[in-house]
This record gives C-alpha cells, sequence and structure tokens, in this order.
C-alpha cells in the first residue's frame, strides 16, 4: 500500500552518510568526483512556492560551473495540445470504467468529499487512474496551501535554454507517464483509502519535506521520504531504485575516463533519489566515487 506521503514525494520530489565539503554548508547539493574529474548532482522539488526563491546559492554556484544540466525527461509543452490528450487517455479509464468501480462506498463517499472540499467537481476526476488522481489531488492541496508553483526542474530547463547550455535526460516521457499510470493498479481501494487519511496533514508533511530539501538534512529526507515506502516494497522498487540503478550507468559515462568528453555537467533529480541507503549517491558512493555537500 502506498500512502499520499510516499506517492507526494515520489512525483513532486519524482525523491547514506555523506562526507561534507563544509560543515557549515547547507544545500541539497553534491559534488561528485572520481580522480580529477567531477559532476554536480542537485535535488530538486518539482513544486516550489515562489517563496523559496532564490534557492540556496549552492545550486547556482554549480549551474555556472557546468556545461550542461540533465534532468529526469523532457518537461512536456503544456500548450502541446497533441501530448496533453494522449496523457490523458493513458492516465483515464476506458470502457467506460471509473475509480469507483474500484473503491468500496465509504471510500468512494470519502473521496467524493474530499474533492468537493478542494472547490473540484468529482465527476471530473472519476475517470482517472489512482495515481494520476493523487497527483492531480496533490497539486489542488499544494495550491490550496499556498505552496504551489514552478518547480526547480522547469527554472533550470528554461534557465538552461536561454543560456544555450545543453540539456539531457535519463528517461522518455512515455516511461514516467507510465510510471504514474500503473500507481494503484490492482490495490485501487487501499491507495486511495490511505492517500485520503495522509491527505488531512498535506500543508505539515509538505513545508516539513521543504526544510529538509533546503538544508540538504539527509536524515530528515530520509525519514520522511524512504522509511514510510518500505512496507511498500513494490512502490519503492518502481518509482525510486530501479530508476536510480538505470541512472548510474549514465552518471558515469560523464566522467572523463569513461566518456570522450570532459564538460561539466549538473544532475538535477527529485530529492527523494538522493535520500536513503540505495540512492544514486550511495549507489555512487559504494563504486568509489567521493561524494561531497556543497
Amino acid at each position: 500500500m502506498i500512502s499520499s506521503k510516499q506517492l507526494f514525494i515520489g512525483t513532486l520530489f519524482t525523491l547514506t552518510s555523506l562526507v561534507s565539503l563544509s560543515a557549515l554548508a547547507e544545500s541539497s547539493v553534491w559534488k561528485v568526483s572520481k580522480g580529477n574529474d567531477h559532476i554536480f548532482i542537485g535535488g530538486t522539488v518539482h513544486i516550489l512556492p515562489a517563496s523559496e526563491f532564490p534557492l540556496p546559492v549552492e545550486f547556482e554556484q554549480a549551474y555556472k560551473q557546468s556545461d550542461s544540466i540533465v534532468l529526469e525527461t523532457k518537461l512536456p509543452d503544456a500548450s502541446d495540445s497533441a501530448f496533453q490528450m494522449k496523457m490523458m487517455q493513458q492516465m483515464a479509464y476506458g470502457k467506460g470504467k471509473t475509480i469507483g468501480d474500484f473503491l468500496s462506498a465509504k471510500t468512494k463517499q470519502n473521496l467524493s468529499q474530499h474533492i468537493a472540499s478542494l472547490g473540484a467537481d468529482s465527476m471530473m476526476f472519476e475517470r482517472f487512474k489512482p495515481g494520476f488522481l493523487v497527483t492531480m489531488l496533490a497539486l489542488l492541496e499544494a495550491q490550496r496551501a499556498g505552496l504551489s508553483g514552478e518547480g526547480i526542474d522547469i527554472f533550470y530547463s528554461k534557465k538552461a535554454t536561454r543560456d544555450n547550455k545543453q540539456i539531457a535526460y535519463f528517461e522518455t516521457v512515455e516511461f514516467q507517464m507510465n510510471m504514474i499510470a500503473d500507481m494503484g493498479k490492482g490495490n485501487e481501494e487501499k491507495f486511495i483509502k490511505s492517500n485520503l487519511e495522509q491527505m488531512k496533514d498535506f500543508k505539515s508533511m509538505f513545508t516539513d519535506l521543504l526544510t529538509a530539501w533546503r538544508k540538504g538534512d539527509e536524515q530528515r529526507l530520509n525519514t520522511l521520504a524512504i522509511e514510510p515506502m518500505k512496507d511498500d516494497p513494490k512502490t519503492i522498487k518502481s518509482l525510486l531504485t530501479d530508476r536510480n540503478k538505470n541512472w548510474l550507468p549514465h552518471i558515469e559515462r560523464m566522467f572523463a575516463g569513461n566518456g570522450n568528453s570532459s564538460d561539466k555537467e549538473f544532475v538535477l533529480v527529485g530529492v527523494a533519489h538522493l535520500a536513503g541507503d540505495k540512492s544514486v549517491l550511495a549507489l555512487l558512493k559504494a563504486k568509489g566515487y567521493r561524494v561531497e555537500k556543497l
């Protein structure tokens, strides 16, 4: 069973013992080195309120010292109607099915009441599959709490485009759509019921996460982002650990000894991918890379 806390971390933050470069420094940016070569890895928040800007100075330092940035996936153009239609088709049930077909009468009623409390019409959401439904509710919760805004991924994607810096991606948009579309599949009742319960504390939970992200508090991030997911091995595997492993060869090729370029990259991924003993940073450290927090 996946809770809203788990899903919000994965989709909004889509979130080891590390050596600190400075005991006083606090940020979610790390320098990863091998020999004389290095790259930067930053933890992102996919929804970030305007009050969190400017970002910690370490983000800009890493960006300025890098020749290119690497994001999880290419961010779709909101004006691309063909893509939006394709996404809606993939995220919705077919053959006249609705989320209510998989829920008890009580959970269906609670879901409808919660959607109404957000100022929305439950009929607009009833055809969505559970993963996308909860993602949309998270966005509405962020808006109600005054915590919505342009995420770090979008911020640096736009900035790199203006600065003519190259942008690379780990995954296709189709991969991420499939991942969200599959969340909660076959477990809809427990999935929705748990999410509704957890959403009651959304503002305090998300604010706590933002604080931990801004400080680069690995222990707190692990407690908030990883520990709650350990009773759901299927989700943590598909959402985090498998993807961390898949990204590792791409990261290793960024180092001069493994490729043809000595350019410096700034990798930007959800901060949940940088917490815990199976994080991207932990995997790199286990392979002998030097990991230092900026």
